[in-house]
């Protein structure tokens, strides 16, 4: 009898404990994309700046694109926290948002450049496509961990969404940026002289503000499954507690 009792305060420990590393991780998570992206915009806010004072109206698409930026990947942060983040810590995938961040400010540095703005976003979205290629295992790791109806819905969800920034959205905005950055080097006369730039910038701008309310549409879909996952976590680790 008394080692049924020290086995069941033991699992309820560890239920405890984990429920608390859990917890600890998400404030990690959120602090982290918090401080990545107020870093970035800072930048952004600071070059934002001179370019209003000089009245370059030219730069002025790429203050807007920069700040669309922002909000996507904060926003995506956001959702990756509240779907998937559990313990243990990942090194691998905070890395990511470090590179990212410093790759992102330094292109906020180059509003009045067209060619090195095109250049530094296509290098940050291959950092982001590695990211979510690394975050992939992370998913699979989770959806393994939820095997509820809620869980399953949910991770069915974030799976397709993943997959669709691995072999479509992500991609493509790379290339956007490489075929932007190589018209420029190729015919700088249109594109710099004659301010064809703002076609290549007003267009990437315009594929950005789309992409963030399919972000925000995606979330609003997410959200009662995030939920209900949720509360069947709690409930699986009351009922290890209770069948110990």
């Amino acid at each position: 009898m008394r080692r049924r009792s020290i086995s069941s305060y033991n699992v309820k420990r560890a239920s405890a404990n984990r429920t608390e590393l859990d917890a600890m991780v998400v404030n990690i998570e959120l602090t982290l994309s918090s401080i990545v992206q107020g870093v970035a915009l800072y930048f952004l806010a600071d070059n934002a700046r001179s370019v209003l004072a000089e009245n370059q109206r030219t730069a002025w698409p790429y203050v807007l694109a920069g700040l669309l930026i922002i909000l996507l990947f904060w926003s995506r942060s956001i959702i990756h926290v509240l779907t998937v983040i559990r313990w243990p810590l990942e090194f691998g995938h905070n890395f990511f948002y470090v590179a990212c961040v410093l790759v992102e400010a330094l292109a906020f540095t180059r509003l009045k450049t067209p060619f090195a703005w095109f250049v530094l976003i296509a290098i940050f979205s291959a950092l982001v496509w590695g990211l979510v290629v690394y975050d992939q295992r992370i998913i699979r790791t989770r959806a393994d961990d939820s095997a509820g109806p809620a869980g399953c819905r949910l991770y069915a969800l974030v799976s397709g969404d993943q997959r669709l920034n691995i072999w479509l959205v992500v991609p493509a905005i790379f290339a956007f940026n490489v075929a932007c950055a190589y018209g420029i080097k190729a015919h700088p006369a249109f594109f710099l002289q004659r301010e064809g730039h703002l076609i290549l910038i007003l267009c990437e701008t315009a594929g950005l503000a789309v992409y963030l309310a399919y972000v925000v549409r995606c979330f609003a879909r997410l959200t009662p499954l995030i939920r209900e996952t949720r509360q069947e976590w709690r409930s699986d680790l009351a009922s290890d507690s209770e069948s110990a």
